[in-house]
């Protein structure tokens, strides 16, 4: 058993596919194959059934997976510690976050984090929420401030808070009153794609309440979906943060969507199996002060976790 092997395991396990962890790798499938059966026979156990739809781990399996994600973990946080003990040693961290929080936080937490902690050298990534997640599977990113996080083997995650959706106009000049969701489908709606949380979250709310989605346009930037509502062209269902300076400016109106309520939950999250990086807790810190203005701009649109 080496740690080649247990990373390829630990990768297997995660997708549940050999294809795509062999993909994930950058190694050839026959090649994983024969990485996992030599595991197996070394150990005399099956570690791996297989079926139809890829593989699954069996309980000798799911143990291995668990020992081996503490063990790279480990791996890993060594080789930062002592990474770290080199004079003049800056750390690097990757941070993801989705376009409406980099609107809203990002230039602020970059530079809370280059005041308060010289040795990180923090590197913002912009990305939809479930692009976030699959680069933290793949171990892209140290962190990912997103929304919507499924449970996954390979990521582990804390909430943060919860925040309302808001119809997004042209001002009209009516008081802003909250509109329900029946009313809100009846605009001619410029929103994100599949999988993207927003557009998950008003989905699953109006076929719960048997109502049809019918979109004008489908947009994977935020800035081009704010572009269309202020031509004219559209209506939009986006989170309060990502249109707070449009509100304030008078150039766009926002009212919280209710009956039902449109609800996404933040979290923080992280590689399952990524030791403690040097100076995790005072990051983490920062970004929950960045988070807490935020939360002070939403006003009633946000609430505890």
């Amino acid at each position: 058993m080496n740690l080649r092997q247990l990373r390829y395991f630990a990768k297997v396990v995660e997708t549940g596919n050999m294809t795509r962890a062999a993909a994930e790798l950058l190694v050839a499938q026959p090649a994983l194959g024969m990485q996992v059966r030599q595991l197996e026979e070394d150990l005399g156990v099956a570690l791996l059934r297989r079926h139809s739809r890829g593989v699954e781990a069996t309980p000798a399996g799911a143990l291995l997976y668990q020992r081996a994600c503490a063990i790279l973990g480990l791996v890993e946080q060594t080789r930062r510690e002592i990474a770290s003990m080199a004079p003049d040693a800056v750390q690097a961290v990757r941070l993801g976050m989705t376009p409406s929080l980099m609107l809203a936080i990002g230039a602020a937490l970059a530079v809370r984090v280059r005041e308060a902690l010289p040795h990180v050298r923090l590197s913002l990534a912009e990305e939809m929420s479930h692009v976030l997640v699959d680069q933290l599977v793949r171990e892209e990113l140290d962190l990912a401030l997103a929304y919507g996080v499924p449970e996954h083997p390979a990521v582990a995650r804390v909430a943060l808070h919860h925040e309302d959706l808001v119809l997004v106009t042209l001002p009209g000049g009516a008081p802003r009153r909250p509109v329900a969701l029946a009313e809100a489908l009846e605009e001619r709606l410029a929103i994100p794609e599949r999988r993207d949380v927003v557009r998950e979250t008003v989905t699953e709310a109006a076929h719960a309440a048997g109502l049809e989605v019918r979109l004008a346009y489908e947009v994977r930037s935020i800035a081009a979906i704010k572009g269309l509502v202020l031509r004219g062209e559209a209506a939009s269902i986006l989170p309060y943060a990502s249109v707070i300076s449009e509100v304030q400016a008078g150039l766009l109106d926002a009212r919280a969507v209710v009956a039902p309520a449109l609800r996404r939950t933040l979290y923080l999250a992280w590689p399952q199996r990524r030791g403690p990086l040097p100076h995790e807790a005072a990051l983490v810190a920062e970004i929950r002060a960045a988070l807490e203005d935020l939360t002070a701009r939403l006003g009633a649109l946000a609430h505890p976790a």
